[in-house]
């Protein structure tokens, strides 16, 4: 007996990773990058607080072969605390590599709104802080019912309501 080929199950649909796959290791290794990952995981590599205020550039190669430097952007004030902290960020960086890939980093310091990979603010929009509960706000608004003052009573009402929203957690 002859079995029938088996359909397939995505009816011509790829995963978005799937089709983008190419395209993001063509960028990246035209910047050096080996790996992706470096790029796409910065943060978890090298840790909140150095990934808020750095961007890798690049990776250049040596002529022979001994190591490559990791370019990184920073603005001009957090350089001298990073330059601290190379040997540091050279060791993680490795440890995402596997091997002793990285052996010098070299700082490129821009200001804010320098250059254009510069421009991008390094920082993540801060998260906006979630609205206290209805319930919350009335008991804040009984508390300040007796100030007479209207816009002391509103700063009163919204002191209130956020520090009972932070004990009730």
């Amino acid at each position: 007996m002859t079995e029938a080929p088996r359909s397939s199950t995505t009816r011509g649909f790829s995963r978005a990773a799937t089709l983008m796959q190419g395209r993001i290791r063509s960028a990246s290794e035209s910047r050096g990058f080996a790996q992706s990952r470096l790029l796409t995981h910065w943060a978890e590599t090298v840790g909140e607080a150095i990934a808020r205020v750095t961007r890798p550039v690049k990776v250049s190669y040596a002529q022979g072969g001994m190591g490559a430097t990791l370019v990184l952007l920073t603005t001009g004030a957090r350089a001298p605390m990073l330059d601290m902290q190379k040997e540091a960020i050279r060791e993680r960086v490795n440890a995402c590599y596997g091997y002793n890939a990285i052996a010098r980093i070299q700082l490129t310091q821009t200001a804010p709104i320098g250059f254009a990979e510069g421009q991008a603010d390094f920082t993540p929009a801060p998260k906006r802080p979630a609205e206290p509960a209805p319930e919350t706000r009335a008991v804040a608004q009984d508390l300040t019912a007796e100030v007479a003052d209207p816009d002391l009573r509103r700063a009163l009402q919204a002191l209130g309501a956020n520090i009972l929203s932070k004990s009730n957690k």
